[in-house]
């Protein structure tokens, strides 16, 4: 495997040559190091990190604050695969709020950002990018609106939706993004998004057909027991194996339950 830091053109340049793009989160140095370590091309300081890691109810309690802290541990990491991050809910309201953010989480190590929304926010895109600032788009399902949508709800199956996400790609990626995150998109509509726009759709429970997959780490292995999307399989259950190892050391130890 070749030594150089991946960039968004070679993010870019995977969908022209067929490849599938591996992404997953990263909260922390060591999860950053060993998802670098296998190979993981793209990683996303997300702000899932607030029910992951910070036990918020959903991803709008995340703070610019606690972004920043996350992303620094992450970046320590040094990674040859290109570390991005989250603008966490109400970071991008304005052109001028979302550049000054942006510019707060590349310098806390990100080398790209990642927004909800379409053309409802393409001036706050085309300001990130004019900034020389990599952004990754994210359609569909969009966390950030669960409380205003009244939960996480699949996406395209009405023909406005449908044709909705099908221009908001297509702005997206005329404006310059370098990827976009499609999440709970109906199969056929992100296979259709993925056939119509020049750059890599990074699919989440959004069928096999986008140009990439992208899961919270701590479902794929299992480290966040209480709660699995149905469109996970862990293939492992880290959080089982801590408490077998916990309870086989205090065996071991002596101590009681």
């Amino acid at each position: 495997m070749s030594s150089d830091k991946i960039t968004p053109a070679a993010i870019l340049a995977m969908k022209s040559r067929g490849e599938k793009i591996a992404a997953l989160t990263a909260y922390d140095f060591p999860m950053a190091r060993m998802l670098d370590e296998a190979g993981v091309p793209l990683l996303l300081v997300g702000d899932s990190v607030g029910m992951v890691v910070l036990g918020y109810p959903d991803t709008t309690h995340v703070t610019m604050a606690e972004m920043e802290h996350h992303v620094r541990a992450a970046a320590r990491a040094n990674t040859r695969a290109l570390l991005g991050a989250d603008l966490p809910y109400h970071s991008y309201e304005t052109a001028a709020e979302a550049v000054a953010n942006s510019q707060r989480l590349i310098a806390a190590g990100a080398s790209y950002v990642k927004a909800e929304g379409g053309r409802e926010i393409l001036p706050q895109v085309q300001a990130i990018l004019a900034a020389g600032i990599p952004f990754c788009g994210h359609l569909g399902m969009l966390p950030q609106h669960v409380l205003e949508e009244g939960g996480y709800k699949i996406k395209g199956r009405q023909e406005a939706e449908h044709q909705k996400l099908l221009d908001d790609a297509r702005a997206l990626a005329t404006a310059g993004a370098f990827a976009i995150v499609l999440e709970l998109v109906t199969p056929p509509v992100a296979q259709e998004i993925t056939q119509a726009i020049p750059v890599p759709t990074i699919g989440i429970g959004s069928g096999s057909d986008c140009d990439g997959q992208i899961l919270v780490t701590h479902d794929l292995v299992g480290m966040f027991p209480w709660f699995t999307p149905k469109f996970v399989k862990p293939s492992v259950h880290c959080g089982a194996e801590i408490k077998t190892a916990v309870l086989n050391w205090k065996t071991l130890l002596g101590a009681k339950s």
